[in-house]
């Protein structure tokens, strides 16, 4: 591995652990030459499907618009880049998993938006303003209105039993 600092090729690996959900390998290494220390990641090349955008043609699925998309719904929120990586991983695991070898942009939104909605809903909200293309307030109003209606699993969880603690308190 070549040192980003000074382009010497002579680095040493100081330290190797698992990184993500154990599907990386995070590594810090040490240029020999300038002595500078860097992180390098490390995972396997797969071979992710096609994805057939709305107009019809065919890409090749390319992750740095994946996470620069949940980057930017996630951006000033609490979300750590540990969380978006996680959704990542998990969202490409999803897409290993279909037998089809493409895949439509339309299905790989409503995975983002099912791990984003999980995330943190404003996040969730600005992701799907852009990918359903809301037009007015009124669109805006109808995604917050479904998702008070469908809160997600944990929420829904810390609700009941926030119901049942105080009905235990009044007993």
């Amino acid at each position: 591995m070549r040192c980003p600092y000074c382009g010497a090729q002579d680095t040493k690996v100081m330290d190797s652990r698992l990184a993500g959900d154990g599907d990386q390998v995070r590594r810090r290494r040490r240029c020999g030459v300038c002595g500078e220390r860097f992180t390098t990641y490390e995972s396997a090349e797969l071979n992710l499907p096609r994805v057939i955008k709305r107009d019809g043609t065919r890409v090749p699925f390319d992750g740095h618009k994946l996470r620069a998309g949940l980057m930017r719904a996630a951006e000033k929120r609490p979300v750590s880049t540990e969380q978006v990586e996680a959704a990542i991983a998990r969202i490409q695991r999803q897409l290993l998993g279909t037998a089809e070898g493409e895949i439509s942009s339309r299905e790989i939104g409503e995975l983002v938006m099912n791990e984003l909605r999980t995330l943190d809903e404003v996040a969730y909200v600005r992701f799907a303003s852009v990918y359903r293309k809301f037009e007015d307030v009124a669109a805006f109003r109808e995604e917050i209105e479904r998702l008070e209606r469908d809160p997600r699993p944990e929420v829904r969880r810390a609700q009941l039993d926030l119901l049942d603690t105080l009905d235990k308190k009044e007993s």
